[in-house]
């Protein structure tokens, strides 16, 4: 009996090295800040309270899952040693046992409620948008680029295209750097207004922890609050045509004195936009 004992203890040792070891190996996949990188297969580094959420979401159901894993395999292992042929020349009769029965449907249970209760206050937090600081409007157009309006800023807007690989410059990332970025101040509330022309896309930001369906006619919102300063991308993540993975999302985030100025730039600067863009789009219509 001891020795049985003593062996599930080097078990339930050699588990949790292998959670620690886990977690080190998961915090290392992760991409860097902003953007994807090679040999990923995790999430992308976080910038905002949403997605520090979801990492710890992620890894508590990763190692309950790994442990439940690890229980089952211990327990196949049991039953095949303690009760094989060898071992039990006459058959057990047992057909019912109730405390068992009972445990193998309250324990599945209560692990779904672990996983439940998180993942609802995750939700809540995603689709609770609070007091907004700056509101940004992003249109997914049937040109295949995004057009970003401040309505609470002037009501500018102006439209972001992906540079193409030949003129993109050092340090540039390809198929994700655009003409015009989409700019926002650190550690403010920012409330994305999501709709689409013509087309369904998806506005998508991995290290923001959002993701978000532009449909035509909808308006459809979310929101973020950019904790690091810095250049941070993402994708149209909804397969809606000939150019789907040629229209990146680009947001930089600044200091407020840095994006007041941008305003004030900008203001100046996409003044004409609104009408400029409207003959193009019905030119394209037509």
């Amino acid at each position: 009996m001891m020795t049985k004992l003593a062996g599930l203890f080097r078990l339930t040792k050699l588990a949790g090295v292998v959670v620690a070891m886990l977690a080190v190996w998961t915090a290392a996949a992760q991409a860097g800040l902003g953007q994807p990188s090679r040999w990923q297969y995790d999430f992308q580094e976080a910038a905002s309270p949403i997605m520090e959420t979801i990492h710890s979401f992620h890894l508590f159901v990763t190692i309950l899952a790994f442990l439940i894993t690890i229980f089952v395999l211990i327990l196949l292992l049991y039953v095949a040693v303690r009760f094989n042929e060898r071992a039990n020349p006459v058959p057990s009769k047992t057909t019912h046992h109730t405390m068992l029965e009972v445990a193998w449907t309250v324990i599945p249970a209560l692990i779904l409620i672990a996983i439940a209760v998180p993942s609802f206050r995750l939700l809540f937090d995603q689709l609770t948008i609070p007091p907004a600081d700056v509101t940004v409007k992003a249109t997914g157009t049937a040109q295949w680029s995004w057009t970003y309006t401040y309505p609470d800023h002037g009501n500018f807007q102006f439209d972001s295209n992906m540079i193409e690989e030949k003129d993109l410059k050092p340090g540039q990332p390809r198929l994700l750097a655009v003409d015009n970025e989409m700019v926002v101040p650190v550690n403010k509330i920012v409330r994305m207004q999501i709709t689409a022309e013509g087309i369904i896309h998806a506005f998508a930001v991995p290290s923001f922890g959002i993701k978000i369906d532009a449909v035509p006619g909808r308006l459809n919102e979310t929101w973020f609050k950019a904790t690091k300063e810095g250049m941070f991308y993402g994708q149209c993540s909804e397969l809606c045509g000939r150019n789907h993975a040629f229209m990146p999302i680009a947001v930089r985030v600044v200091n407020e004195q840095q994006f007041n100025a941008w305003i004030e730039d900008a203001k100046k600067k996409y003044a004409a936009a609104p009408d400029d863009r409207s003959v193009v789009v019905a030119t394209a219509r037509d």
